[in-house]
């Protein structure tokens, strides 16, 4: 008979950790945001925009780690605020690229006060603030990676957080 795990508590699980850090990172940031007039998903488009412009809506999707059907109101919000612009590729007609504008990127100059006021709010050295990007992007790597969806993978012996 297959061992039972022991049950753990919700405030001790990682997933509701990470659920719970992720709902606090975007209430600190919308007060921040809001002279601005963006949301935390649509401030996050424009860095990615300007980190390299001219993605096509899938890649912003797949670096959003969001569906092409959320991402795609979400761009014609910013294309309506006058931050970029939506053009059908030339040689491709299916594929619509993304580039930011003048407006886009003016409103970009004031990205790292932002940064480095959540920086800041962290109260966490800069050591501890890379190694747990660096545990967030490898944990997501394996999740990407790991079992098909609903199919459980064996548990590591010695782990208790869920």
């Amino acid at each position: 008979m297959p061992r039972e795990i022991d049950r753990v508590r919700v405030q001790d699980m990682f997933c509701h950790a990470v659920y719970s850090a992720t709902h606090v990172i975007n209430q600190t940031y919308a007060p921040l945001l809001k002279p601005l007039g963006l949301t935390y998903p649509q401030y996050i488009t424009l860095l990615i925009l300007e980190e390299e412009d001219g993605l096509t809506v899938g890649q912003v999707s797949d670096r959003l780690k969001m569906a092409t059907s959320t991402v795609t109101p979400l761009l014609k919000r910013l294309e309506g605020l006058g931050h970029l612009e939506r053009r059908r590729q030339k040689d491709d007609e299916r594929k619509v690229l993304v580039f930011l504008t003048a407006s886009g990127r003016t409103l970009l100059r004031k990205a790292p006060a932002l940064t480095e006021c959540m920086i800041g709010n962290t109260m966490l050295p800069e050591d501890d603030l890379g190694h747990l990007v660096s545990l967030l992007r490898r944990l997501s790597q394996n999740l990407e990676a790991g079992a098909p969806h609903g199919k459980p993978t064996p548990a590591v012996p010695g782990r208790r957080t869920r």
